[in-house]
This record gives structure tokens, C-alpha cells and sequence, in this order.
């Protein structure tokens, strides 16, 4: 395959994922302002946000540090925030699953909701790209991603006293995942599963420790599963 048609390729994959910069930095800023004032220093911080490279898991691990619940609890609740991550690798198993184990590794290191949001439309629409066709998007679609997520995370530990909070960066996180979620309602297990995580994150949200979230999140899991059985028992359209 022509070099220059990879180029193209990875090049329309940082095209494909650049928008999202917009609530990527905010997000990254946002949690450097949060995690300095909960106390972390600033290696803290840092390793926190290259290690994990999870924003949503990362605020709800931060947030249960801060409340002091127990280790184990910190563990599951960052973990249940996740659960979706190990849905996202599954979905990407049949267009990527063939690569080398170091690509394999470098794509679950960096995967992202905005890059995975990016990746498989890409892939659903296009399914006569080749492994190489497909990394190359991928790894467009990453670029402008991790090091933004890394860079203003150093930014917001280093400034963050100094941002007016007029500036309400908190917006990001929910506009984030309205963006993402919205288009993904395509048949009724989606929107099942949506409807439960939120019915039952409102409902047992007075639970100690965001304990409800793990409820709710298994809860929607199961739903999805379901419904999916039985309306798809071939698989999702």
C-alpha cells in the first residue's frame, strides 16, 4: 500500500477527532485545577492523568480520595466508571484485533471516548479498509488527543488558582459525553441501557461513596445485554 494513501488516511483521522479539542482541553484543565486543590502535588497529579488517561474515572477516583471512602471503593467506583472502556475494546476487536501486539497495546493505552466516537464510525462506515488503513486512522485520530489531555492537565495544575471561575470549565464533562452518547441511541437496547443507567444513577444516588453509579452502571449492562438477545438475536444492526 502507497505510503502516501496511509498519510491521507491519518491525516483524516486528525480531522475527524480535532473538534473535540474543544472540550478536551477544558476537561484536562479541569481536572489539573481539581486534583491540585484535593491536595495531589503536581508529580501526583501528573502521574495520575499519564498513568490512568481516564478524565471521568479520574474525577470519581479524586472525588472518593477526597471523601476519604476506602481504597477498595476508590478501585470499584473508577473501575465501574470504565466499564464502558472494556465495551469500546470489544467493539474494536474485529477491525483492529489482527494488529501487532504493540500497536494492540498503544491503542488501549490511548483510547479514548472522543477517539473511539471518531474510530468507529469510521470503520461501521468504511468496512473495506484494510489493518493498516484502520491503525492509521486510529492513530490520526489519537494525535491531537493525548497530548492535549496531558499538556493542559499541566496547564490547569500549574494555573489553576488564576482561571475566574466565570469561566465554568466544568462544562465540558457533560457536553462530552451528550456528544458521544446522543448519536449512539441507534436501536433500543442503546436507549434501554440509557434509560436505566440514568433512572438508577437518580435513584440511588444517595448512597454512599457514588455507590449507586456501580448499581446502575452493571444494572444498564444487563439491560442492554438483554434487550439486545432479544431483538437482535443475530447481533446489532
Amino acid at each position: 500500500m502507497p505510503d502516501s494513501n496511509l498519510k491521507s488516511i491519518y491525516f483524516s483521522g486528525l480531522r475527524a477527532s480535532a473538534p473535540f479539542l474543544l472540550v478536551v482541553a477544558p476537561f484536562a484543565i479541569l481536572f489539573g485545577v481539581v486534583a491540585m486543590e484535593a491536595g495531589l502535588d503536581l508529580a501526583q497529579t501528573m502521574g495520575f492523568t499519564v498513568v490512568v488517561v481516564a478524565g471521568a474515572a479520574q474525577f470519581t477516583a479524586l472525588q472518593l480520595m477526597s471523601d476519604e471512602a476506602p481504597a477498595i471503593v476508590v478501585l470499584v467506583s473508577a473501575l465501574a466508571v470504565n466499564l464502558r472502556m472494556a465495551m469500546y475494546s470489544a467493539s474494536m476487536v474485529p477491525y483492529l484485533g489482527a494488529a501487532p501486539l504493540w500497536q494492540r497495546a498503544l491503542i488501549s493505552y490511548s483510547l479514548f471516548d472522543q477517539n473511539y466516537a471518531a474510530c468507529i464510525a469510521r470503520y461501521e462506515l468504511d468496512r473495506q479498509m484494510t489493518l493498516p488503513q484502520r491503525v492509521a486512522f486510529y492513530l490520526g485520530a489519537t494525535t491531537p488527543l493525548l497530548p492535549v489531555w496531558i499538556g493542559f492537565t499541566l496547564l490547569g495544575a500549574l494555573i489553576g488558582r488564576q482561571i475566574p471561575p466565570a469561566l465554568a470549565l466544568d462544562f465540558a464533562l457533560p457536553i462530552t459525553f451528550i456528544a458521544l452518547v446522543g448519536p449512539a441511541l441507534r436501536t433500543v437496547a442503546h436507549v434501554a441501557a440509557a434509560f436505566v443507567s440514568v433512572a438508577l444513577s437518580l435513584a440511588f444516588a444517595g448512597l454512599p461513596f457514588n455507590l449507586g453509579l456501580i448499581v446502575a452502571a452493571v444494572a444498564a449492562l444487563a439491560t442492554g445485554a438483554e434487550v439486545e438477545r432479544r431483538f437482535y438475536p443475530r447481533g446489532l444492526p
